[in-house]
């Protein structure tokens, strides 16, 4: 399910600069989190594919360092959204369910407030490739996954 979003994944410049609401998805192919996520990430993205841009970033190709490091990326799968002027519009750390997804979406579409959810999800962390330690997530996971 991963490798069908990524393939169908837009470059990120081109999505910011479309004229479509953006979601960056920095995942990883051993992430069991990011693995439990796409279904309902490739549901979602069906409903909405003509109006809306889902772009995902292997946080293991160093292609994406540059991404990784602006977008502060310390646990995966991290969701970054972006408006349809490719403005920054905010960030979900964990797995998010099919009805979480199609929320967000509905929200960045309509250039209407992102929801905030309460329950807390399953995320992995990432090692910092500066300093070699695990980085604390400002969002706590229950029960975290650490391929470290």
């Amino acid at each position: 399910m991963l490798n069908q979003l990524a393939k169908n994944s837009l470059e990120p410049e081109i999505a910011l600069s479309n004229g479509k609401p953006t979601v960056f998805e920095f995942y990883a192919d051993w992430c069991e989190a990011c693995k439990e996520m796409a279904p309902d990430m490739v549901n979602a993205e069906k409903l909405n594919s003509n109006k809306i841009d889902i772009v995902l970033l292997n946080v293991d190709n160093s292609r994406w360092f540059d991404l990784i490091d602006k977008y502060d990326v310390n646990g995966i799968p991290k969701l970054t959204f972006f408006d349809d002027q490719g403005e920054f519009k905010g960030f979900s750390l964990g797995v998010r369910k099919y009805s979480e997804l199609n929320e967000i979406f509905l929200a960045l579409i309509n250039n209407s407030e992102l929801p905030s959810f309460t329950k807390l999800s399953n995320s992995s962390n990432l090692i910092s490739k500066n300093n070699l330690k695990v980085l604390n997530n400002s969002i706590k996971s229950e029960g975290p996954r650490d391929h470290s």
